[in-house]
């Protein structure tokens, strides 16, 4: 069954490619990663991966769909969501990025880490993304949750 899951996540994330083969030959030989662009399948909500661990982690309540595709960038330290394509919307905030028609993402393959990248939540193939109203409810409610905590002691 979990096969059956990436070998649908890969069909899925590699349509975003203008060339399907030479996405997953990059995922399969090359550095692990390859460059897709947005706006067509999906847009990404990029945030800092502190405000992003906590609002995934609010994303996966009971009463909520399963969250949708979530990719850590431990390098860049962000956390990225996959929304629905939407290229008038504007994300507003500190250190939001929301990448869209005409922005390409860095992407590895839902089956593997690829260098200091890995999917949270992979893609399943099925096109599902996060709601775009219940990831803005969570950046709050964690944003909120930082806030209270106050910055980390430099000690």
């Amino acid at each position: 069954m979990a096969d059956v899951m990436w070998m649908r996540g890969v069909e899925w994330l590699a349509a975003a490619s203008c060339n399907p083969r030479a996405c997953k030959r990059e995922w399969d030989q090359g550095d692990g990663v390859a460059l897709l662009e947005a706006g067509r399948y999906w847009d990404v909500l990029s945030v800092p991966d502190e405000l992003g661990m906590l609002a995934l982690d609010l994303l996966w309540s009971p009463a909520l769909p399963v969250p949708g595709p979530t990719l850590a960038d431990g390098g860049a330290r962000r956390v990225g969501f996959f929304l629905p394509p939407d290229p008038g919307s504007r994300w507003v905030g500190a250190g939001l990025r929301h990448a869209s028609k005409g922005a390409w993402v860095a992407v590895p393959p839902p089956y593997r880490p690829a260098g200091l990248m890995e999917w949270l939540v992979p893609p399943d193939g099925s096109g599902a993304l996060h709601t775009p109203t219940a990831v803005e409810v969570a950046l709050r409610q964690a944003h909120g949750t930082l806030a209270v905590l106050g910055p980390p002691d430099s000690a």
